[in-house]
């Protein structure tokens, strides 16, 4: 009975190599398809906290005043870090002139600007009840004239993120439904091969488990192997992306990045290795004409 496990090994080779590949191919695509979201969720968040609010300070206030202030909104959580900056009305004027020649105010007119204070909000405050209450309270400040933020691009970014993010989840399932598929079916073809070895197994006494056993071990090693490719794969896409398009480097994350891969690697020994045990299973429950 020693030698029974040896006589037991699979000596049919189906084309594994045609196996590994599919896989790694439907791997590959859908990590491409996940660096897609992450990569777009990065892309939000840049231009959610590209929503500038700038604050109207009053001509009376000192600039230990417009110093405080500063100071307190650089420490506001809305407050994306790095973004107050002060323009007094002075530069607002020689602005414009720049902008729109030096006739810009030739009548001996007062500055109609005032100074003010400007920042960018944090991306988790980019939204309308958010900035509304933002608005607010900054109003309540005595040292506050008025503030303005861009009302109509809020809105346009939380549609487009809305609708962007139903059909995110939408083409996100179909991916993983048709992932699971062509893994299956290529698993399946793999096996077809050795389905009468697997049959032969059962019918001389062999348990279940002792019969797949091998073709799981073979399908995680076969599963890991794919994912690998696929993760080089991608590694390779995202530096060519790099170089092509510098704007990029901004945008990634290694980190993320990194559990992408992990996800990889157990998405693609996990399935192999479910889908391995369900067609060994099918195989020990049909019956030997069936087989044909």
């Amino acid at each position: 009975m020693s030698e029974f496990p040896d006589k037991l090994k699979i000596k049919t080779r189906p084309n594994y190599l045609y196996s590994i590949m599919s896989v790694a191919l439907v791997l590959f695509l859908l990590g491409f398809f996940a660096l897609l979201i992450a990569h777009g969720q990065r892309l939000v968040k840049s231009f959610k906290e590209k929503v500038v609010i700038v604050i109207e300070l009053k001509d009376e206030i000192s600039d230990e005043d417009v110093g405080a202030l500063r100071e307190s909104l650089s420490g506001k959580p809305y407050t994306k870090a790095g973004s107050v900056e002060y323009i007094d009305k002075e530069s607002a004027e020689e602005d414009m002139k720049e902008t729109f020649g030096e006739d810009f105010l030739k009548l001996d007119m007062p500055n109609p600007f005032y100074d003010i204070l400007t920042f960018n909000v944090n991306a988790g405050y980019a939204n309308r009840d958010s900035l509304i209450n933002i608005k607010g309270g900054l109003k309540d400040s005595p040292a506050v004239n008025d503030v303005f933020y861009q009302e109509n691009l809020v809105d346009q970014i939380a549609d487009n993120i809305k609708k962007l993010s139903w059909i995110t989840l939408g083409i996100g399932l179909f991916f993983i439904f048709v992932a699971i598929t062509l893994i299956h079916n290529t698993v399946r073809l793999a096996l077809y091969a050795n389905r009468f070895l697997i049959k032969n197994m059962q019918l001389v006494g062999a348990t279940w488990e002792f019969i797949s056993r091998p073709y799981i071990y073979r399908a995680m090693q076969h599963g890991l192997l794919s994912a690998l490719i696929a993760a080089v794969l991608l590694v390779l896409v995202l530096f060519w992306a790099e170089v092509s398009l510098p704007a990029l480097g901004e945008l990634q994350d290694w980190n993320l990045i990194a559990v992408l891969f992990l996800a990889l690697l157990v998405l693609g020994i996990l399935i192999n290795a479910l889908s391995t045990h369900s067609v060994v299973k099918k195989y020990l429950k049909m019956r030997e004409d069936d087989l044909y």
